[in-house]
């Protein structure tokens, strides 16, 4: 099969939906095609069927801009915002545009022709003048796990939480959980109420900060505003209140430190080691803080239902695993809840006439373009913020700049790296699943526009409002349009 398309966007999740919506409404008569590898739409929401799978972002900025979240839970189950993900595409008429089983395998860029040839693993061609890459940024097929001595060992059962089997029982079983991050404060409490008894095994602690799973305020403005006007102010409340956190923890470590700490103390029993279990080594938001909606971790620690251990593994044994401490840890059930894989573009291999793409030979333009790849822009979300406010702002530039293209007659857009400027790893965060792959991912530059900004305040200005035809860029006919 072979088709033609204007913009071929690549993934069904939730940036590739909102991608098309996009589309729609802002480029209407444009004609695209979504590729989605799997079977279904939804991405990491369909994906991960664990116990108790949630946003770790608040749903007024995980949810579309252009579409606010109505529900009342501000902390979403997994369920329902796969429900908000398919709703949004049948109501904006992108579900009929969506083709499934096409993981993309291969893309090439001509540049006289000023089109992309995408190649599926299914053995079909689409064609299209814009390669668009909502994919995300992870493994779909494989999450991280380390390799544990012993393990084959081990008569019990080891899961990882990407592939949660559906019969899976776990009432009256001893389940130790390997990490310490949002997944693993998700399960924990999830499997206690589900009659585990559990056992959080983490190396070292993480930030771990109780938030309202109803927003207070969110449902005084439902109760007294208009549904829209209530929607806009509770996104901009709590875009504010994130960016003012995030500001104030890296200006004031030490003081956020103490507040969280403070906040974590109040929530357990007095003889309770806040210090060996919930005090990081690290400063906050050198990795992503874990939000737990109404302290439920915490309720089921203080409850007895929840044991917190913090030490290394030395081994699995028949039984459980023992500890470099030496104490046994007994289980019948291992989780390891320990991270994600990095794939950058869902592994697609990238070709510019003829010559292949290495990635860490680019560098990130604004963190949606890529320094020598033509008409081709991709969606990384904040690592402090909610994935959507960056991905909306990315929608909204992707349709200026198609739309900028089209009244000047310009069929190519290409970002010319400044050899001036110093690189940088692509992004600048400690966590693992990050500093595993860098090495294999675009780098950012030092200073404007090629730094990738962790800030959507700033990022209002330079990408919904930025203008487009920056120096940076280099806009060009072909061949084909000029001899036509």
């Amino acid at each position: 099969m072979s088709v033609d398309v204007d913009v071929v966007v690549v993934g069904a999740g939730l940036s590739g939906i909102g991608a098309a919506c996009h589309l729609e409404e802002r480029l209407p008569g444009t004609s695209y095609a979504v590729l989605e590898a799997r079977e279904a739409s939804g991405g990491t929401w369909d994906l991960f069927r664990y116990p108790g799978v949630r946003s770790d972002s608040d749903m007024y900025t995980l949810g579309y801009r252009f579409r606010p979240w109505t529900d009342a839970k501000s902390i979403a189950d997994g369920p329902a915002i796969l429900r908000y993900v398919r709703e949004t595409a049948q109501a904006y008429g992108v579900e009929d545009k969506i083709r499934y089983r096409q993981r993309v395998v291969a893309a090439s860029w001509s540049s006289d022709e000023a089109r992309w040839t995408v190649t599926t693993e299914a053995g079909d061609v689409f064609t299209c003048g814009f390669l668009w890459c909502c994919s995300g940024y992870y493994r779909y097929d494989a999450g991280y796990s380390p390799d544990f001595d012993g393990v084959d060992s081990f008569t019990g059962t080891v899961v990882h939480p990407q592939h949660w089997p559906d019969d899976l029982e776990v009432s009256g079983r001893r389940v130790v959980v390997i990490g310490s991050g949002a997944t693993a404060v998700t399960l924990v409490p999830s499997l206690a109420r589900a009659g585990a008894r559990v056992s959080m095994l983490q190396r070292s602690p993480t930030y771990v900060l109780s938030v309202p799973g109803v927003d207070p305020a969110a449902a005084w403005l439902r109760e007294h505003l208009p549904p829209r006007a209530a929607s806009f102010l509770t996104r901009w409340k709590n875009v504010l209140v994130t960016s003012g956190f995030y500001q104030l923890s890296r200006r004031r470590p030490d003081y956020v430190r103490r507040l969280v700490r403070k906040g974590v103390a109040s929530q357990l029993p007095d003889d309770f080691d806040v210090d060996a279990h919930f005090e990081p080594a690290y400063d906050p938001w050198d990795q992503r803080m874990c939000f737990v909606p109404d302290g439920d971790l915490f309720k089921a620690i203080r409850h007895g239902d929840v044991e917190v251990v913090t030490d290394h593994i030395d081994r699995f044994t028949p039984t459980g695993l023992r500890l470099a401490s030496g104490r046994e840890l007994g289980a019948d059930v291992v989780v390891t809840a320990t991270g994600l894989q990095l794939l950058a573009f869902g592994g697609m291999r990238l070709e510019v006439d003829g010559s292949a793409v290495h990635l860490p030979d680019t560098m990130s333009y604004q963190g949606m373009l890529l320094s020598g790849v033509p008409n081709f822009a991709y969606v990384i979300g904040y690592t402090n913020a909610s994935w959507t406010l960056k991905a909306d702002l990315v929608s909204e530039y992707v349709c200026r700049l198609l739309a900028f293209m089209r009244d000047r007659a310009y069929d190519t857009v290409v970002p010319e790296r400044d050899p001036s400027v110093a690189e940088e790893p692509f992004m600048d965060f400690s966590s693992g699943y990050v500093q595993r792959s860098l090495h294999l991912l675009p780098k950012q530059g030092a200073r404007a526009p090629w730094r990738l900004r962790m800030n959507y305040l700033r990022d209002l200005l330079t990408i919904r409002r930025g203008r487009l035809d920056h120096e940076a860029l280099r806009f060009s006919r072909s061949r084909s349009r000029v001899a036509s």
